[in-house]
């Protein structure tokens, strides 16, 4: 049975929190990724870390790079480096409509999630932009204002 959060068919593997504290979202994508089959194996462990990936556009593609997918033990000699470059499957359109986007200023594309969508992998990709520092201090500021007003409202309702 599946959960309220997260659509049939779909299993969330890992997810960077940390991303929308660091960054400002300004659109999402949906991807496919090549894989290999240790790699599959040690997802469906949960053996993987987005925390420094990043995605970057090379001639016409689009590769995600520092994503650490850790080796998958009965694997052996046909493991997988665990840094490797991977390449995402997006339609041209796609990424001629991102390409303009990410050569604007301070703009990157960020992984936010990865996870099976009916057996197959699947990364959702951000194009965001860095927060400043005084852009994290207003976000928690409002967090927290609004965290406040929940419980007053939660007492008196």
């Amino acid at each position: 049975m599946a959960s309220a959060k997260t659509p049939a068919g779909i299993k969330l593997i890992a997810q960077n929190r940390r991303a929308r504290h660091e960054y400002e979202i300004l659109q999402t994508v949906e991807a496919g990724i090549v894989l290999l089959g240790s790699e599959v194996k040690a997802l469906r462990n949960g053996r993987v870390n987005l925390g420094d990936g990043y995605a970057e556009l090379k001639r016409g593609e689009v590769w995600l790079l520092k994503l650490h997918i850790g080796p998958y033990e009965m694997a052996n000699r046909q493991n997988h480096d665990p840094f490797r470059p991977r390449k995402l499957l997006l339609n041209r359109r796609e990424i001629r409509k991102l390409a303009p986007k990410l050569d604007e200023g301070g703009r990157t594309l960020i992984p936010l999630k990865i996870y099976f969508k009916h057996g197959l992998v699947k990364v959702e990709l951000a194009l965001a932009r860095g927060k400043k520092l005084y852009d994290k201090r207003a976000d928690t500021a409002r967090r927290d204002a609004d965290r406040q007003m929940a419980k007053i409202t939660g007492r008196r309702g």
